[in-house]
């Protein structure tokens, strides 16, 4: 038997959108999901696997909902919006099935020791790093849940050497770096400096997700480029990492403190 949170990465995320809207649609028009199933000639197990993004349903069957829900075509249009995401996404096979639980996440936690948090990191920063187009347009597409109502709760720590670390210019490194303080602000937003030293048991970059049942999913960085885990030994590890980088990091106050001052006086 599957467990709980094997279920839930049952979930497309890409197909998240479609499905709030084909149930908002339902719900509209009055009926329950037997009486859609009926008007439109299916089992109500499918409109219930529609509705919980559990499947892709076809653009004919859409049509069909559509009418039957006098939608004037919005549902429909809301389905070749779905289909034009799924042909444009892209991501590195290791990180395949991340995105799908940080979409959802109601709270991310990550370390990163090289670079500033993908999430967090300007276009400028981004497309330096990215130069391929379609990495660089996924990387933005990512970052879109920061604008998601409501956001998930976000605690990042990074390695101070983050902040000395040249990408692209110094003018991307100033602007990348008042962002950073410019997102600490933000409420539900936590960023920390780790200052330069070892911490136990702490090797690699990784972010936690956190689902809304309290699964979590972790992906790290390796050698070969990285690896996605549900595993309770691996997220004992990173959690315990993250526990520990949290206590020895500077506070939000002292980290936006240490960014100001590294812009000034090695970014301006």
């Amino acid at each position: 038997m599957a467990s709980t949170s094997e279920k839930k990465m049952d979930v497309d995320p890409e197909l998240v959108g479609f499905a709030r809207e084909f149930r908002r649609r339902r719900e509209a028009a009055g009926l329950n999901q037997t009486e859609l199933a009926e008007q439109v000639n299916v089992a109500r197990s499918y409109i219930s696997h529609v509705e919980r993004a559990r499947t892709k349903c076809r653009r004919d069957f859409t049509i069909r909902v559509d009418k039957a829900l006098n939608a004037n075509g919005e549902l429909v249009k809301a389905w070749d919006e779905l289909v034009e995401i799924l042909r444009t996404i892209k991501y590195p096979t290791y990180f395949a099935h991340f995105p799908k639980a940080e979409f959802q996440a109601d709270m991310l936690r990550g370390y990163e020791i090289r670079l500033v948090y993908g999430l967090f990191q300007t276009e400028a920063y981004a497309r330096f790093l990215l130069p391929n187009e379609e990495d660089f347009q996924s990387r933005i597409r990512r970052q879109e849940i920061l604008k998601r109502n409501p956001p998930p709760l976000i605690s990042v720590v990074m390695n101070e050497s983050v902040l000395y670390r040249e990408i692209d210019c110094p003018k991307t490194m100033k602007e990348q770096l008042e962002y950073l303080i410019e997102l600490s602000e933000r409420e539900g937003i936590n960023i920390q400096i780790a200052p330069l030293a070892y911490y136990r048991g702490v090797r690699t970059s990784f972010t936690i997700a956190t689902l809304p049942d309290m699964s979590m999913v972790v992906v790290t960085d390796k050698a070969y480029g990285g690896e996605t885990s549900t595993k309770p030994e691996d997220l004992k590890k990173t959690t315990e990492a993250f526990v520990t980088l949290q206590a020895e990091a500077l506070s939000a106050k002292e980290s936006r403190a240490l960014i100001r001052k590294v812009i000034d006086e090695r970014w301006t």
